[in-house]
């Protein structure tokens, strides 16, 4: 393939077609990571005749070098710690909550903007695909793991086009399985493999989620 996607429609087609296994699959449900990986997510639930949500996480940016992750949050508590970047360089206890507490408000703001009056998504019992633009440093899938294992789907998938090794590799021991198209030696920025990587809006989110597809999708009765 080449080395860059289009943008995060075409890379979702793509990988809808390394996922045709779980088309019309009982039970499916398609999570997309906002905002980057709802528009990754919709082609995949479309593709897949599934109902497609989303999974609200929030990196921990380091303080003056936010693209850095130290860790993320997600609903429910959940907190992931990348402590090689704590500990490398030296943060301490107080800015960890710091951050923390920012972005649990960022995440409550997004949550009422997405999903409105919309109920959560029912997970127990249920295969699961969970879907973002790509993965740097993990930390961010990571709490999205976390959350949705704590609901206790029957399966539990990550699907992303573009991830380091060794990311896989530590994923791979958290869920069932990882689809990923590209695992480039040396990733650098997630963004250098996409044609058109501008930032998706809370209004696309939106927009998405709002689709008759979905919404047709999402009424389905589930046993």
């Amino acid at each position: 393939m080449t080395s860059k996607f289009r943008d995060r429609s075409d890379a979702g087609k793509m990988l809808a077609k390394k996922l045709t296994g779980y088309t019309n699959y009982p039970d499916l449900l398609v999570l997309g990571l906002p905002r980057g990986g709802v528009p990754v997510a919709y082609e995949i639930a479309t593709s897949l005749n599934a109902p497609l949500d989303i999974c609200l996480v929030r990196k921990l940016g380091v303080p003056s070098h936010e693209e850095l992750a130290m860790g993320a949050i997600a609903a429910g508590g959940v907190r992931v710690l990348n402590y090689d970047v704590i500990n490398n360089l030296g943060i301490d206890g107080s800015t960890i909550d710091k951050v923390a507490t920012q972005e649990l408000w960022e995440l409550q703001r997004r949550d009422r903007a997405y999903r409105g009056e919309r109920p959560l998504p029912e997970i127990k019992n249920r295969t699961v695909i969970l879907v973002d633009d790509g993965i740097a440093t993990g930390s961010t899938m990571l709490a999205a793991i976390a959350i949705v294992k704590q609901q206790q789907p029957q399966q539990l998938i990550v699907a992303v086009p573009i991830a380091a090794p060794t990311t896989c590799e530590q994923l791979q021991a958290e869920v069932d399985e990882i689809v990923c198209l590209v695992m480039p030696e040396s990733l650098y920025a997630i963004g250098l493999w996409y044609e058109d990587f501008s930032q998706t809006t809370d209004a696309e989110v939106r927009h998405l989620l709002a689709k008759p597809s979905v919404i047709n999708n999402a009424d389905k009765t589930y046993a």
